[in-house]
């Protein structure tokens, strides 16, 4: 019997394989779209995965402002922030987010998926959301999919 087959592969920062990919999210739900993100950008969708290690991908969000929320969850969900100052809670909801940071929805969606650790915080940076169809990163040639 050949033991080497049986070996794990973990892997570090130098071994990982990162690429960028484009994702539409134009008529795409919000949660739904936000989870697969959220799998990309932490690399379970690699068979190399590493719990401890960023070996996930840069994920492109374009049409970020066509994005949809089921039920009544577009006027009804509330995002509670606070100030740190007394009295400094603050509340918004999705179409009140939409008309002043529209790329600002699927962030806060895509960052309560990830790990609330300092490893969360570094793949949080593998995110760019934009509300259009441009964005700045054709040099790294991303590839387009659809989820």
């Amino acid at each position: 019997m050949n033991t080497l087959s049986y070996k794990t592969v973990s892997a570090n920062a130098k071994t990982v394989n990162k690429q960028w990919v484009v994702v539409d999210a134009q008529g795409e739900i919000l949660g739904r779209l936000s989870s697969k993100i959220a799998m990309i950008i932490r690399g379970k969708n690699k068979p190399e995965y590493t719990p401890h290690v960023d070996c996930g991908d840069n994920v492109i969000v374009i049409n970020a402002d066509k994005i949809k929320l089921t039920g009544n969850k577009f006027s009804e969900k509330i995002y509670t922030s606070y100030t740190g100052y007394p009295g400094g809670q603050r509340f918004i909801s999705p179409k009140e987010l939409m008309a002043k940071h529209p790329k600002r929805v699927i962030e806060k969606a895509v960052r309560g998926m990830l790990p609330k650790t300092k490893l969360g915080a570094k793949l949080y940076t593998n995110l760019y959301v934009y509300a259009g169809t441009e964005h700045p990163h054709a040099a790294q040639s991303p590839k387009t999919i659809t989820l």
